[in-house]
């Protein structure tokens, strides 16, 4: 290992990642190095860790390098591997703009979750195909405190329960998981949303994002959002041929989510590099033992 390691800070709607470019997928990166680079205090900070990889030089990727030269190897704060997630597709992608990887324009970006379309607008903006929702039956509640709401589960690549409330303070503190059942729904845990109406295809939501605690956005958790909303409103596009869209606002901004009548979701939000510098590898070490 060198003694320095390059790193860069980005976020989208302020769900904050560090960015850790390794091309060739040259670096150890273990659950405690994620969880101490994303520290707030004693590291960089984040909600999560984007590795930068080439598709063909990860395992787990190489199948979809012939469609994605990139793959977005994800890491939850606390170090556990995500499946996907949709803010960080976009900072991603903004990352290989910065980098000069890619230009202005579409490319595809290889997830754990298959691999996602990506537009970079002139105006800053990122569009992610975000791929189709599953609905698995069954009924699902999620609980804080003493109060409990039946709750959509939806899956975008990644699991979501959606809970309709009267106020966004009802979802508590979220530093921890809230409760849900039945168990077997979420044998690996899940991402939970709570949602109240703004205004005609207008909701705002809190989440708390499994390996993360609450944070100030979630990608799939606002097209989870946006499809049990829609579901809700009798607006399901595969049922009216209509797209439907939704704004969504989360605590750190607004995301806008289209679902087309073929099921395929966008979103469309900002996406920003704030800094860039190195990581002291002796310290990442120290940090880890």
């Amino acid at each position: 290992m060198s003694t320095r390691i390059a790193f860069l800070k980005g976020h989208g709607t302020e769900n904050d990642f560090v960015i850790v470019p390794d091309p060739e997928n040259a670096l150890d990166l273990p659950p405690a190095a994620v969880a101490a680079l994303c520290d707030r205090r004693a590291g960089i900070g984040g909600d999560g860790l984007l590795h930068v990889v080439r598709s063909a030089a990860h395992p787990e990727a190489t199948h979809m390098a012939g469609e994605a030269e990139w793959f977005m190897d994800y890491r939850n704060g606390d170090g556990s591997i995500a499946e996907m997630c949709g803010n960080g597709v976009r900072v991603f992608a903004r990352y290989l703009q910065h980098a000069g990887h890619v230009t202005e324009g579409d490319l595809a970006v290889a997830t754990r979750g298959g691999v996602k379309t990506v537009h970079i607008a002139k105006d800053g903006d990122v569009t992610v195909g975000m791929g189709k929702a599953q609905l698995p039956e069954g009924d699902v509640t999620v609980s804080v405190g003493d109060r409990s709401w039946p709750a959509r589960n939806v899956n975008m690549g990644n699991p979501h329960a959606v809970a309709f409330v009267d106020d966004l303070a009802h979802a508590g503190d979220l530093y921890s998981p809230p409760p849900f059942s039945p168990a077997a729904a979420y044998p690996s845990g899940v991402n939970v949303e709570f949602v109240v109406d703004r205004g005609p295809r207008h909701v705002a939501m809190r989440v708390h994002e499994r390996g993360a605690g609450e944070t100030r956005s979630c990608g799939t958790g606002a097209c989870a959002v946006a499809v049990a909303t829609a579901r809700r409103d009798g607006t399901d596009p595969a049922a009216t041929g209509s797209p439907a869209t939704y704004t969504v606002d989360v605590p750190g901004g607004t995301l806008v989510i289209t679902e087309r009548p073929d099921g395929e979701i966008e979103m469309t939000g900002p996406a920003v590099i704030v800094a860039e510098g190195e990581i002291d590898a002796d310290w990442l070490e120290s940090a880890i033992r």
